[in-house]
């Protein structure tokens, strides 16, 4: 029978493919000019989020913080492709978002599995631009020409239709349509997080993003516990890990609740994620539903390490709660 044998969560933001030097201020026109909501969940601009900052947020984004943890979050993504090369696995889950990459508002699911053989991630060339932003998103994509990865069609089919026992109703995919590619959520684990080990993935979507059609805090522990459920049933001898990508807070750092999810993944506290308040998932930290999922997967896997660096980047204290954890 499948066992899961580890469970995994990393940010997948632009902070982490940027250089050490674009942190510094490279980010601040973009922050000023998008729509943000404060701490409360409450919509607001840039400059509000100035005018309410504490009395030391310069100090937060001084440049050897920050080189500080540039550092600190490239490490964690080192010691999280490290673990999921030891973990020899036969399959790895990743539940992830999509950000209008292959589905639009045309046909915007709920929760999706895509079920193919393999998953296309785009070629570099595919991204214009010499700035730094340029260079940063070529990351998340092939050195050269577009490339197929390998996906897991049999342990997919079977988590569908588990999870259509269990009542839900899944939004399936087994082809990449034509001008599209994987999204950053899962080319982001296949160019960061598999540089020691080359994993067939199965890839669940979650709207995290789009209103109005969100799945709840609830719904997405529930979604965990399920696909737990199911790679217990899976009837072949098979490895399996399952990975959130994305999140934490962002674009204003949440600290405090970034922390709490964390403590609250130590613990196996259930009832703090299934009653999570919408008002923290809102923009990007819209995302954290990800980490819900994996957290009702997790089930009895330990945190064996977890780390969190507040991505400061502006005087506003703009940025991403920049999260990595283990578990088995």
């Amino acid at each position: 029978m499948a066992r899961l044998v580890a469970a995994f969560g990393s940010s997948h933001s632009p902070m982490l493919a940027a250089q050490a030097a674009d942190w510094n201020g490279g980010f601040l026109s973009r922050d000023r000019a998008r729509a943000h909501v404060d701490l409360d969940g409450n919509p607001c601009r840039y400059d509000d989020l100035v005018a309410a900052a504490p009395a030391d947020a310069v100090a937060r984004i001084a440049p050897e913080l920050l080189a500080q943890r540039h550092a600190e979050v490239q490490a964690s993504i080192a010691r999280l492709a490290d673990d999921i090369a030891t973990a020899r696995l036969d399959a790895l889950i990743v539940v992830g978002d999509d950000q209008e990459e292959l589905f639009d508002h045309s046909n915007m699911p709920a929760i999706g599995i895509y079920y193919g053989e393999t998953i296309r991630n785009a070629g570099q060339a595919s991204i214009a631009g010499d700035d730094w932003m340029a260079r940063a998103r070529r990351r998340y994509l092939e050195p050269a020409e577009s490339a197929e990865r390998p996906c897991h069609p049999a342990l997919a089919r079977h988590l569908i239709g588990a999870l259509q026992q269990d009542g839900f109703d899944v939004s399936v995919m087994r082809t990449v349509p034509e001008g599209k590619f994987e999204g950053h959520a899962y080319s982001y684990v296949h160019r960061f997080c598999m540089a020691n080990a080359v994993v067939p993935i199965v890839p669940v979507f979650l709207n995290a993003y789009y209103a109005p059609n969100q799945p709840t805090p609830a719904r997405c522990f529930a979604l965990g516990e399920a696909l737990a459920r199911a790679v217990a049933a899976f009837p072949a001898d098979t490895r399996v890990g399952i990975m959130a990508s994305g999140g934490l807070s962002h674009f204003v750092v949440d600290e405090a609740f970034d922390r709490a999810l964390l403590d609250a993944l130590r613990r196996k506290d259930a009832a703090f994620f299934r009653t999570a308040p919408l008002a923290k998932l809102q923009s990007g930290s819209s995302e954290i539903r990800n980490w819900i999922c994996v957290a009702g997967a997790a089930g009895e896997l330990d945190v064996a390490w977890a780390s969190y660096v507040p991505g400061y980047r502006t005087p506003a204290l703009t940025g991403t709660g920049l999260a990595f954890a283990s578990m088995r």
